[in-house]
């Protein structure tokens, strides 16, 4: 066989997530994009805990896309808590390592 092999190689971040301020209710999606050999696993983490998606719960309001950017049916806000507010990572993982992304903070506008 004369094709060529592929290295595997290590995960990168090739799209960060930016801060975002949103709406209380409005969708918003946190942006994150990895690449290596074989495709990364990406998981959020807010303010060092990891975030459950769908994945995890289906009622969740958060989705984690395809390409592993994290998706806001809506944003959580209420008197008692503030769920979706916090500082955000991306973690993309495969056996040969792992890469975090940039911090991006998500702040929900005016009450």
């Amino acid at each position: 066989g004369s094709h060529l092999q592929l290295e595997d190689t290590a995960p990168r971040i090739v799209e960060h997530p930016t801060d975002l301020l949103v709406s209380k209710g409005e969708p918003a999606t946190l942006s994150c994009k990895a690449e290596g050999r074989p495709s990364p696993a990406v998981e959020w983490y807010k303010d060092g805990e990891r975030v459950e998606t769908d994945r995890e719960d289906p009622r969740s309001h958060r989705t984690l896309l395809p390409g592993g950017s994290l998706f806001f049916l809506r944003i959580l806000h209420g008197r008692r808590g503030k769920p979706d507010e916090g500082v955000y990572v991306c973690v993309a993982r495969n056996y040969l390592g792992e890469a975090t992304s940039r911090n991006a903070s998500l702040e929900v506008a005016g009450e």
